[in-house]
């Protein structure tokens, strides 16, 4: 029978670190502390922290047979808990998939809340990862993954009040509530009533999404975050075409808003100078391109040939960085911090943003009500413009994505 809310205890160790490793997992009744169910397996010579990562996997996995809907999961991993709640990065190499798995495990539950706890709050899972490795050693069949470890089940616990917060993905959706509340009821994209019924435009504040033009990366597939790498000749051209466009598109936009990289701020003062001299061009630290880290400046393939496991973490999960870099869950915060700054600043008005791919597709993930997946299917060309109106009730209309109409005769 699916039960509703179960706690997942967790945990994984290594002799030698690395070194013969295990893990154990418990799954409990939150009401009630019953064990309902259990698993523990060695997995070879690895690091605490892999194991761990192991432990935690096979519990979500196993909550998730059991048709949990939410899960408080507790570890004694301080790093493993502060990984999955976004608050440290993950640099190892060999934790980046686990983490990938791990955060797709999150997405099929409603919540999920985690928790470090002391160790001796956590010993059915320590016993079951030890119970693994003495199996391994000695060469039991019970080294393999178990369903059932033949480890009492300890007396239940009441259940503990959880105090760390949700992962990254679930701690914006709380954020966006709390705008939402700010606003007034109702007011969220996401809680606004559906309707076909037009809407006064006057009423809304206009977003004029603009990329910046094409760079020598751009040319060349190389990934492009916080190097300020300047416009390339093509680019300055397309600049130019862009800037008639948007005055076009926008003679009363009142304010410019742009990265402060210079392939945006270059892009920004062309459309500004287009829309006259009244119109200031300021710049936005929270517009940045995502960090890319290691991968700053190499292409795609060398990127696909370096890092193969880390990019295929990082294409799984936007809660996932680059090495030493940023994951776009981070990067969505610090937009959606922006766009709100720009909706307190200039209500009713019609302001342009001049950005880069990744903060862009974002504000218009958010704006869709889309899922992750919408990132890796959405294409923008350098210099095309999107265009969205956002009222004050939390009520948005996407009115144009990409439009590269004005790039044709380059």
């Amino acid at each position: 029978m699916a039960v509703r809310t179960v706690v997942v205890e967790a945990d994984g160790g290594s002799r030698g670190n690395p070194g013969p490793a295990g893990y154990g997992a418990v799954v409990r009744d939150q009401a009630s502390g019953e064990v309902l169910a259990e698993r523990s397996e060695a997995i070879g010579t690895a690091t605490n922290n892999v194991a761990e990562y192991r432990g935690l996997i096979a519990g979500l996995e196993a909550a998730a047979e059991l048709g949990a809907v939410e899960v408080d999961a507790r570890m004694d991993s301080k790093l493993v808990v502060e990984q999955m709640c976004g608050r440290w990065q993950i640099k190892h190499p060999g934790l980046r998939p686990l983490a990938a798995q791990a955060a797709a495990l999150v997405d099929r539950f409603a919540a999920v809340r985690f928790q470090w706890i002391p160790r001796e709050r956590n010993r059915h899972a320590d016993a079951l990862a030890n119970a693994a490795m003495d199996a391994a050693a000695t060469g039991s069949a019970a080294a393999g993954p178990a369903r059932a470890a033949a480890v009492p089940p300890r007396a239940a616990e009441p259940a503990r009040a959880v105090a760390a917060p949700d992962s990254p993905a679930r701690a914006l959706a709380r954020e966006a509530a709390a705008r939402a509340a700010t606003r007034g009821a109702g007011t969220d994209p996401a809680t606004t009533p559906a309707s076909w019924e037009p809407r006064p435009s006057d009423t809304a504040t206009r977003l004029i999404l603009v990329r910046h033009g094409e760079t020598e990366f751009t040319e060349q597939r190389r990934y492009s975050g916080r190097g300020d790498v300047p416009l390339s000749a093509r680019g300055r051209a397309q600049v130019q075409a862009t800037a008639a466009r948007v005055a076009g598109l926008a003679p009363a936009a009142v304010a410019v808003v742009s990265s402060p990289l210079s392939r945006c701020t270059a892009t920004a003062r062309a459309i500004a100078g287009a829309l006259g001299d009244t119109v200031a061009v300021r710049t936005a630290d929270d517009l940045i391109e995502c960090d890319f880290g290691a991968w700053e400046g190499r292409t795609f393939a060398e990127v696909r040939a370096g890092w193969p496991g880390e990019l295929d973490a990082w294409l799984a999960s936007t809660r996932v960085a680059p090495p030493d870099g940023e994951s776009f869950t981070e990067v969505a915060a610090r937009v959606a911090r922006a766009t709100d700054a720009l909706l307190a600043a200039y209500p009713g008005e019609t302001v342009v943003v001049v950005s880069h791919v990744s903060p862009i597709k974002l504000v218009l993930r958010e704006a869709l009500a889309a899922d992750d997946a919408f990132l890796h299917r959405l294409y923008l060309d350098a210099a095309g413009i999107s265009v969205l109106d956002r009222w004050p009730d939390g009520g948005v209309a996407v009115r144009s994505v990409n439009d590269t109409a004005h790039l044709t005769a380059l």
